[in-house]
């Protein structure tokens, strides 16, 4: 009787589980399946004008031709000055902020990656890996994977036409979910990125899909409105981006 009574109670629990993740409407999934960030890129275009702001305020314009990075995370920035031409670097720790181009070759690559899976035919648009676009970087203080001292970086905003609330960030080290494919055909099922940095108030964290219930209630937990429509039990990590647009709109109203 005991493991009857068990399963009885394991069975409603099932059950409540996959209401509560079943909630929304197919429409509504497919809305807030969307991918609304930018792509993260690496590799700056050396043929269009870059902007580079050092933390004294000044201002240097020119062509970057090289981004030197240490584990994904960028330590020196070569620019060729737009007016003398003289070469010249800067050292992250010294930048401000910093406005560069995607190179042509990147954003070929990235292309090729969104052919190659079928989820992102409904989930993603083209022209987010085609962008022609600034890339914007900002410094920021940060421990890396949560794991590590703090300290200054250069880091890609990939919300910046909603990251007044919760700035997200590029994780250039970040793995995907893995999908599979039949005859080399487009793969099925994966490609969601599992890691992005975040930046709430002072906060900046590593966050990994594994650790997004757990932080679920430090981004969201402050908008009553928010957390009605989108309680934590009745999200995925895939509505990351959606998740983050919304409770912008809502908390400005």
């Amino acid at each position: 009787m005991k493991i009857k009574a068990l399963l009885f109670v394991l069975c409603l629990v099932s059950a409540t589980t996959f209401a509560q993740k079943t909630k929304y409407s197919k429409e509504e999934i497919k809305k807030m399946e969307q991918y609304l960030f930018n792509e993260g890129f690496n590799a700056p275009s050396p043929k269009k004008t870059s902007t580079v702001i050092l933390k004294d305020g000044s201002v240097h314009k020119g062509f970057c031709s090289n981004i030197e990075t240490k584990k994904g995370q960028i330590y020196e920035v070569a620019l060729k000055d737009s007016a003398t031409k003289k070469n010249e670097k800067f050292v992250a720790d010294n930048i401000s902020e910093m406005y560069v181009y995607p190179s042509n070759a990147e954003k070929i690559a990235k292309v090729a990656k969104y052919m190659g899976n079928i989820r992102n035919y409904s989930t993603k648009k083209l022209t987010k890996n085609t962008n022609n676009d600034r890339i914007y970087f900002v410094n920021q203080t940060v421990s890396l994977k949560n794991k590590k001292d703090d300290k200054e970086f250069l880091m890609q905003v990939i919300n910046p036409g909603f990251d007044d609330i919760i700035s997200v960030y590029h994780d250039p080290r970040a793995k995907e979910t893995t999908g599979f494919s039949v005859m080399g055909s487009p793969q099925l099922g994966g490609g969601v990125i599992k890691s992005y940095y975040v930046k709430k108030g002072d906060k900046v964290l590593w966050l990994h899909k594994d650790d997004f219930e757990d932080n679920y209630d430090f981004l969201f937990g402050d908008n009553a409105e928010f957390m009605k429509k989108y309680p934590k039990n009745s999200t995925e990590w895939d509505y990351f981006s959606f998740l983050v647009s919304e409770y912008t709109q809502l908390s400005n109203g």
